[in-house]
């Protein structure tokens, strides 16, 4: 009998439930004025279904929240931390770790010990927390990703790859000697959640190894880029993602990881790195500004949850096909609408293209924010903006940055909503998208001067 067609379902069943309330369209309304129509500064109460970020949103596991109860909380030396080191070697394959609050302490520890003032760090493209830490390091990144990246309309299977041609140029302009490392993140986030291809992460680090040049992945969703490999690329169709996502790394120096997102736990993050020498620099940093090496920015029962949850994201293949089913089900459903959204559908969400579906609105007017509040408004569904506000402004002009993609990101937790919630989201963005051309432009109230998508106000343009 063939099964190829067969309904699939989560491999998981549900053991515990958390209420969540449906308001009405005037508190809304409310809600979102007294937010600066910034879906950041909502409360958590007043949405319905939050997909305003995968970061820490994850349900643990039952084996989760029982090693909890193992936790060494150790000041020195934490058997816990013996445990995550373990994991992150076995599944990974770096030697030394560094443990972290999360991505972000990783990033700064890595911008710190790396970059010089004036160096130039090539990626593709750039993340908001990752360029400012490497700009506050006195870096200037330089992005060198393939131009089907910022076309929201392009079918290419790795939008995420790096460009030879451009990193070769930028190494001949500033000579290797300036270029630290390459950042190279896996399944990238700011082009719509775009895997890299394996054929790409091989070509970069033999360029790289013979100048001196390190490659630092941000691995932080490197296990649903295994899959798009596994599905996309010849020669991977047969290979579990464990032995996918080991060969990945195995073309890299060290790698910086938000765990709070393919790791499956709620708080955490790492630096892992294979040089022994640069592991104590990182660790004499750690000990500054997160805690001693053996725990770093975590508890001991972090570190346990952690180290279960690195196994169990690649225990079977299930666990990544399903959870990026679910993006790509509420993803089918807006394409079959009409809606315009980056394609192909990526890992952690899907992002509409708030440029095509707001045509009316210039840039300037912020069209991915204006898009963002007004699905909010209309059922509680909470998203998030990424495009001019995100990209912020460019330090030298005080201009703001324009980059080609002005989108809203619809991020699905790990774990969390069933396809009834991607039903109902599909629904209201759907509905948003017939009365589009109602959408007006909005305008800042209150601009921070750093990551200002954070904690900006808005107000509407009459």
């Amino acid at each position: 009998m063939d099964t190829s067609h067969r309904t699939w379902a989560e491999p998981w069943k549900i053991k515990m439930v958390e209420p969540i309330r449906m308001t009405s369209r005037g508190e809304r309304e409310t809600a979102i004025t007294e937010a600066g129509y910034n879906t950041f500064l909502l409360k958590a109460d007043d949405v319905y279904i939050d997909l305003l970020t995968d970061s820490g949103t994850s349900a643990m596991s039952d084996r989760q929240w029982s090693a909890l109860m193992l936790g060494d909380e150790s000041y020195a030396g934490s058997k816990s931390f013996y445990k995550l080191v373990d994991a992150v070697h076995e599944v990974y394959g770096y030697e030394e770790l560094i443990p972290t609050h999360q991505g972000r302490g990783a990033e700064h520890i890595l911008s710190q010990i790396l970059i010089s003032d004036g160096d130039v760090v090539p990626g593709n493209m750039y993340f908001t927390t990752t360029r400012y830490h490497q700009e506050r390091a006195g870096g200037r990144f330089v992005d060198v990703i393939i131009d089907e990246a910022h076309d929201p309309h392009s079918l290419h299977p790795f939008k995420g790859n790096i460009d030879m041609a451009k990193l070769r140029s930028v190494v001949d302009e500033y000579g290797a000697e300036r270029v630290p490392y390459v950042s190279f993140e896996t399944n990238v986030n700011m082009a719509g959640g775009q895997p890299v291809s394996m054929a790409n992460l091989r070509e970069v680090y033999e360029y790289c190894q013979p100048l001196g040049v390190l490659v630092m992945l941000d691995a932080t969703r490197a296990a649903e880029n295994a899959y798009f490999i596994q599905q996309r690329e010849y020669g991977y169709q047969d290979r579990p993602i464990s032995q996918i996502l080991r060969e990945m790394t195995s073309f890299s120096d060290g790698a910086t990881v938000s765990s709070k997102k393919d790791n499956l736990v709620n708080i955490g993050g790492f630096l892992a790195v294979r040089d022994p020498k640069l592991a104590r620099q990182a660790r004499a940093m750690l000990v500054a500004f997160e805690g001693l090496h053996t725990y770093g920015g975590m508890s001991g029962r972090d570190m346990e949850a952690l180290a279960v949850g690195i196994r169990e994201m690649v225990d079977t293949d299930d666990h990544i096909r399903c959870r990026v089913g679910q993006v790509e089900y509420l993803g089918d459903a807006l394409i079959k609408a009409g809606v315009p959204v980056i394609r192909p559908i990526g890992g952690h969400g899907v992002f509409l293209d708030a440029a095509t579906i707001l045509e009316h609105l210039p840039q300037d007017r912020f069209p991915a924010q204006a898009l963002t509040a007004a699905i909010y408004v209309d059922s509680g569904v909470r998203g998030m903006e990424r495009g001019i506000v995100s990209a912020g402004r460019d330090p030298e002009t005080g201009e703001n940055r324009h980059p080609g993609l002005e989108l809203v990101r619809l991020t699905i937790p790990r774990r969390v909503y069933t396809q009834s919630h991607m039903d109902v989201t599909a629904e209201s963005v759907i509905r948003v998208h017939e009365r589009r051309e109602s959408i007006g432009g909005l305008k800042f109230a209150y601009e921070p001067d750093t990551l200002r998508f954070f904690q900006a106000r808005f107000e509407p343009v009459a």
